[in-house]
């Protein structure tokens, strides 16, 4: 994840495997029916059952935006780290996001998630899951509370880097999963067939003679810049709308690089995550006033392109974010024009709009 914000056991005498860590299998497997009468779920590359799912704890945007998408708003009982998320993910779902009960601005600690006592805790490594805060699938389940952990967090055997599959797969495996224990079959599968039939609309664009080079600026003081490398949703977002990513050789999903690694890169562009901390504009003269970068010609001819944190963190809107990545390399001239439109209206809140709408 990113620096914003810094899940899932059941209850009573139910047989739940919790999920944790490690995860070698490269595909999620389908949900089935439990002996015990729940739903079991392959996740992070171990078969997990769920005996009951109806009063949800999710943490952060992205993964809220995930578990509405699969039609689960209703099981929804508490959220935290919603934040400024709010205002996207009402452009997206609608007024059923005003009735989100926030429960902790920031990410929750262990002992508020047990005060909750939800069915299911639903975030990820470095997205509400933490070692170093003792808020794990394993701290919860010796609480009787249930773990989901976000599939793009998955850890890479034998280390703490995360991603272990495709940035698209991880979405849908999500929203299938989800689905399923939530009793939403229906609901997850046509978010499932919206992704792919959105995916498959941009596929057929025409193609830059060379993808542009695209540099993703999450956040940056100091000597360091954080970014998102091979396994993060930005890869699967900027490859979908036609350009490939400058940090796409690390193999991991969101970590932190040099000021040379810009220079080196010379993008063609650059994509900001716009959440509080550091705002745009903050970015932005980082920027223009680090020697590694402000000669750049994507810095001097403002090839600037923000939305929100939750569009560009694993979860249902990252197809919205390819979208408006793609016509904002039409408008610098860096793919060729098309008639595709965003179907998510941006709130004016998100700064920046003119230079890539």
């Amino acid at each position: 994840m990113i620096m914003k914000k810094i899940i899932i056991p059941i209850l009573g005498m139910s047989l739940v495997l919790s999920a944790c860590g490690g995860a070698t299998s490269d595909s999620s497997q389908g949900a089935t029916a439990a002996k015990t009468g729940g739903v079991s779920v392959t996740n992070c590359g171990e078969e997990v059952t769920f005996d009951k799912a109806n009063e949800l704890f999710v943490n952060d945007g992205n993964i809220i935006s995930i578990v509405l998408a699969a039609g689960a708003g209703d099981k929804i009982k508490y959220v935290s780290s919603l934040q400024r998320d709010k205002e996207i993910l009402r452009a997206k779902f609608g007024d059923q996001v005003d009735s989100l009960n926030d429960t902790s601005k920031d990410y929750p600690s262990l002992e508020t998630v047990v005060a909750k006592h939800p069915d299911v805790f639903i975030a990820g490594w470095n997205y509400g899951f933490s070692e170093e805060k003792n808020l794990t699938p394993e701290t919860l389940k010796a609480q009787g509370i249930s773990s989901y952990i976000l599939s793009e967090s998955c850890k890479q055997g034998g280390s703490n880097k995360r991603g272990v599959y495709d940035p698209w797969e991880a979405v849908k495996m999500d929203l299938s999963n989800i689905g399923a224990i939530t009793n939403n079959k229906d609901s997850a599968e046509s978010a499932v067939k919206d992704l792919d039939d959105r995916l498959e609309s941009l596929k057929k664009l025409k193609a830059a003679d060379k993808k542009p080079n695209v540099f993703v600026f999450d956040s940056g003081k100091g000597d360091a810049v954080y970014t998102s490398g091979k396994f993060g949703a930005p890869q699967a977002i900027l490859e979908a709308a036609g350009a490939q990513n400058a940090a796409g050789d690390i193999e991991d999903t969101w970590t932190s690089v040099g000021w040379e690694k810009i220079a080196s890169a010379t993008p063609d562009a650059f994509v900001f995550v716009d959440y509080p901390g550091q705002e745009f504009n903050e970015k932005v003269e980082e920027l223009r006033a680090n020697p590694a970068t402000r000669n750049l010609p994507a810095v001097k001819e403002n090839r600037f392109i923000n939305l929100p944190y939750t569009m560009w963190t694993s979860g249902s809107l990252n197809i919205d974010a390819a979208e408006y990545v793609r016509k904002g390399l039409e408008k610098f001239n860096l793919a060729p024009q098309s008639e595709i439109s965003p179907k998510l209206t941006l709130p004016n809140s998100v700064a920046g709009q003119e230079f890539f709408s």
